[in-house]
C-alpha cells in the first residue's frame, strides 16, 4: 500500500520546529530578511507550510513581516529579555513554591531524565537540544500545577524568551552546562523539602544569578 503523505498541518508542524532550531542555533541570523520560497527550496517543502510557519514566530516575536520581501529576523534587546524574565518569574515561582509545600518529596525523580537531558545537550555543546530541554522541563513542571492554560502561556512566554544565537553568539559548552545543573539542584532542593534554597534557586534562573552553595 502506497504510503499516504503527510497532513497539512504536520508539515507545517515540522517545518515550524526546523526554523526555530535555524533561530536557536544561528542558522538565520538577527537583522536578515529570508522569502518564504528560498527557505521552502532549503527544506523540500512548497511555500505554504513554510509562510504559516513564519506567521506563527510574528506572534512569538521571533520575525517580523517584511512586505514583498518576507521575513525578518527580530533582535531581542537586554530590556526584552529582561522583561520576558521577569514575567517567567512571576508566572513560576509562586507556582514552584506551591508544588514544594504540596507534592510528596519522592514525587520529583519524575522529572530527573528531562533534567538529564539538559545536561547531556549541554555537555555536547548542543544549544538547539539544550533549549528544547529546558522548554521541555520547565513545561513539566508548569503541568504538574494541573491548570493546562498555565502550561501553554508558560510555553509562549518561553518561546518568546529565546534569542537567535547570531553568528558566534551561542553559548560555549560551560556555560550550558552551568545553566542545565541547575535544574538538578532544583531537584534536589525540592526532594529535600527545602523551601528556601528552591526560591533562591527558581529566582536566580530567571535573573542569570548563580546562587551560593547551601550547606545540608
Amino acid at each position: 500500500m502506497p504510503r499516504r503523505p503527510p497532513a497539512r498541518h504536520s508539515v507545517r508542524g515540522q517545518i515550524l520546529d526546523a526554523l526555530r532550531a535555524a533561530l536557536v542555533g544561528g542558522d538565520l541570523l538577527p537583522g536578515e530578511v529570508y522569502s518564504a520560497p528560498a527557505l521552502a527550496a532549503r527544506f523540500g517543502v512548497s511555500p505554504t507550510p513554510v509562510r504559516e510557519a513564519m506567521q506563527r514566530l510574528t506572534t512569538e516575536g521571533a520575525v517580523e513581516v517584511v512586505p514583498n520581501r518576507g521575513f525578518r529576523v527580530a533582535r531581542r534587546s537586554e530590556r526584552d529579555l529582561a522583561e520576558l524574565a521577569e514575567v517567567r518569574a512571576l508566572l513560576e515561582v509562586p507556582v514552584i513554591l506551591r508544588l514544594a509545600r504540596t507534592r510528596p518529596p519522592g514525587s520529583w525523580e519524575e522529572l530527573r531524565p528531562l533534567a538529564a537531558a539538559g545536561v547531556a545537550a549541554a555537555a555536547r555543546g548542543d544549544r538547539v537540544g539544550y533549549t528544547e530541554a529546558d522548554r521541555a522541563f520547565h513545561h513539566a513542571l508548569l503541568a504538574l500545577s494541573g491548570n493546562r492554560q498555565l502550561a501553554v502561556i508558560g510555553d509562549e512566554l518561553y518561546r518568546r524568551s529565546q534569542t537567535p544565537a547570531g553568528r558566534g553568539g551561542a553559548p560555549v559548552s560551560a556555560d550550558l552546562l552551568a545553566a542545565a545543573a541547575e535544574h538538578d539542584a532544583l531537584l534536589d532542593a525540592l526532594a529535600a523539602g527545602d523551601a528556601a534554597v528552591v526560591e533562591q534557586l527558581v529566582r536566580g534562573h530567571f535573573t542569570g544569578a548563580r546562587p551560593h552553595p547551601h550547606p545540608r
